[in-house]
């Protein structure tokens, strides 16, 4: 073997180790299993296949094809896994990848891999989780910082002692090859210096591997936190709107006690419907059909209120909507926006009027009513000062569950009423589709 096609090798291998880690990190169920906090054996031994086959055919592609060195990876396979899943499965997972050489006669690899896979176990035991995901083999060379570190507070510099000892192991399998001829594979080189590159690789692959891995792990904590803030936000707006819903239902069934008590314990029984339905614990989104079927007893409460002749509920629903999934309590503050500021101050009442249908991609809901509206300004002003808390918890929702993918509008006329309008994507909502 020349020191040529063993520098070409080396090369070769960081790129194949490169690949590897980065097809698996593209892989879902991968991702899934990796990085799991909690696995069961079943997982576990999927997660390791997701390892073995494509690199036991690398051992096999090592021995069949000739000059093809590169293709294995598996003494630091063998170490990624005593570090990442454990001694172990590491020990299991080098005695696979050990199996095709071992039929190659190289009967050594078996045990070598086997004690190589218990030993990183232990390793990635004793050192922190954390400095197995910061391991780079370019630790800092400075040997003052180093004795400076170590002499304010003497401890184990634990990402050099992992450098160390892969070195060491991989120079421990260069010296078993030497004297024990095809009996175990390794890079051997005629030259002192080549030697040396060989023996700095094993921990340059390990690195590399981790690195691609450990990006991927701080984007996905990355999402999971914005994940979560969105919603501990959507978890302070259902609460913001939810008290502010029950006060002035109460407030309607306040107004009738005395004068209309009949009437008043209708209204208690649908309020009662409709914190039940609060209460329960719901998803962030509905089916529309199930936010019609919420708003319908909040509706009928305000019909009582007004009477049928002062208040009139229209629908215009496409039914090819009723299964599209919206957020949740969409409708009720906007409805109830309707009602106090564009039909109650107008001695004659008016009409409610919902609307839903497809327009493209998108969902338009729509809430009118003829009342009194609310002056010539534009939405954001409405938001702010005219329309009170519930049609500013809709704006601030739709926001966080959609961006600038949604758009809301409000088109309000003095004397002749107000139209809020809501467009959301119905391809990342609708199970269906």
């Amino acid at each position: 073997m020349t020191d040529n096609l063993i520098l070409i090798s080396l090369l070769v291998k960081l790129g194949v180790a490169a690949s590897v880690a980065s097809v698996l990190a593209r892989v879902s169920t991968f991702r899934r299993l990796f990085f799991a906090e909690q696995r069961q054996r079943r997982q576990t031994m999927a997660l390791l296949a997701f390892f073995l086959v494509p690199l036991t055919i690398g051992v096999w592609i090592r021995i069949a094809v000739p000059n093809f060195l590169a293709a294995d990876i598996s003494f630091e396979t063998t170490i990624l896994l005593g570090l990442l899943i454990g001694p172990v499965w590491a020990l299991l997972g080098g005695m696979v990848l050990a199996m095709p050489a071992v039929l190659h006669q190289e009967y050594l690899a078996l045990p070598v891999y086997a004690l190589l896979g218990l030993g990183a176990g232990l390793l990635g035991r004793f050192v922190e989780k954390e400095e197995i995901w910061s391991f780079t083999p370019f630790i800092d060379l400075s040997l003052y910082r180093w004795v400076r570190r170590n002499l304010i507070k003497p401890r184990i510099d634990r990402q050099f002692l992992m450098l160390f000892l892969i070195v060491a192991a991989e120079g421990c399998r260069d010296w078993l090859a030497h004297e024990f001829p095809h009996r175990l594979f390794a890079l051997l080189a005629s030259q002192l210096w080549v030697q040396a590159l060989v023996m700095l690789c094993a921990p340059i692959v390990v690195g590399i591997a981790i690195k691609v891995w450990n990006a991927l792990r701080i984007e996905l904590k990355l999402e999971e936190q914005k994940r979560l803030l969105l919603e501990a936000r959507l978890d302070a707006l259902q609460r913001q709107i939810n008290p502010h819903f029950l006060f002035n239902t109460l407030n309607s069934i306040t107004s009738l006690v005395r004068t209309k008590p009949e009437l008043a314990r209708v209204m208690t029984v649908k309020l009662a419907n409709i914190l039940r339905a609060l209460l329960k614990d719901h998803d962030t989104y509905v089916p529309l059909r199930e936010e019609l079927d919420f708003t319908d007893d909040y509706l009928d409460i305000e019909v009582v209120r007004f009477g049928a002749e002062k208040l009139k509920v229209e629908k215009q629903i496409d039914p090819r909507t009723l299964d599209v999934l919206v957020p949740s309590i969409l409708l009720q503050p906007l409805i109830e926006n309707s009602i106090k500021h564009g039909l109650e101050p107008r001695l004659k009442g008016g009409t409610v009027t919902l609307r839903s249908r497809l327009e493209g991609d998108y969902v338009l809901i729509e809430v009118a009513d003829d009342g009194v509206g609310m002056g010539n300004r534009p939405a954001s002003a409405l938001r702010r000062h005219g329309a009170g808390i519930g049609m500013k918890n809709v704006q601030e929702r739709l926001d966080v569950l959609y961006g600038s993918q949604a758009r809301f509008t409000v088109t309000s006329t003095p004397g002749r009423g107000t139209l809020v309008s809501i467009e959301i994507p119905q391809n990342l909502l609708d199970e269906h589709h």
